[in-house]
């Protein structure tokens, strides 16, 4: 290890994590009302009996299941389940939409079968311009879901769709994809922490 010491190694992880924290800090400065917005948007669904549904393509896959998981299973304290749902894991009918139809549909038709008026849909994209998103989020809003929007760079088609969006202030994919996990961690947290108050005291 004494070998990697001041080399481009230790400047490479030393420069990654400096810009990870400097696009947090700006999440921060940008974000933090619509972060607030989102979670009272989630809370006011679950209360009224609605859920959450995720989707996202790649790492935002990967981001809308890790969100479910802790609203069904639990963040920092033991209580009753959230009702959340993420559309990525069904590899039977991802693989049975994108064979006979196309990948556009897969999560829209998900919405559309499985979501009801009053529901939230999280549409996680870095670019916003996911084409299978954006098409989740219209069948979305023409179900009566509302729709969150999680993204970057411009938003792209998929911020005029959204109900809240959260738009992290960056043009690298790595970084917002850091910033929406955070984002998510703070959201769940608010409405854990909202929804079961006993549960923190």
């Amino acid at each position: 290890m004494d070998k990697m010491k001041n080399t481009w190694q230790t400047k490479f992880v030393r420069g990654q994590l400096e810009a990870s924290a400097d696009i947090k800090k700006k999440v921060l400065e940008s974000c933090k009302d619509d972060i607030l917005s989102a979670a009272k948007l989630i809370i006011k669904s679950v209360n009224n009996g609605g859920k959450l549904l995720t989707c996202g393509n790649g790492g935002s896959a990967a981001d809308a299941q890790h969100i479910a998981t802790e609203l069904v299973v639990r963040m920092e304290k033991e209580r009753p389940g959230i009702k959340a749902l993420a559309l990525t894991t069904d590899t039977s009918l991802l693989t049975a939409m994108s064979n006979d139809y196309s990948f556009t549909p897969v999560f829209a038709r998900q919405v559309e079968t499985l979501g009801d008026a009053g529901d939230v849909l999280l549409a996680i994209s870095t670019s916003g311009s996911s084409k299978n998103i954006i098409e989740a989020a219209k069948s979305a809003r023409s179900k009566g879901l509302k729709v969150l929007v999680l993204t970057g760079k411009t938003g792209g088609d998929l911020k005029s769709l959204g109900d809240e969006v959260i738009l992290v202030p960056s043009d690298d994919t790595q970084r917002i994809q850091e910033a929406h996990i955070t984002v998510g961690h703070i959201i769940c947290g608010l409405v854990e922490r909202t929804l079961f108050p006993d549960h923190f005291e």
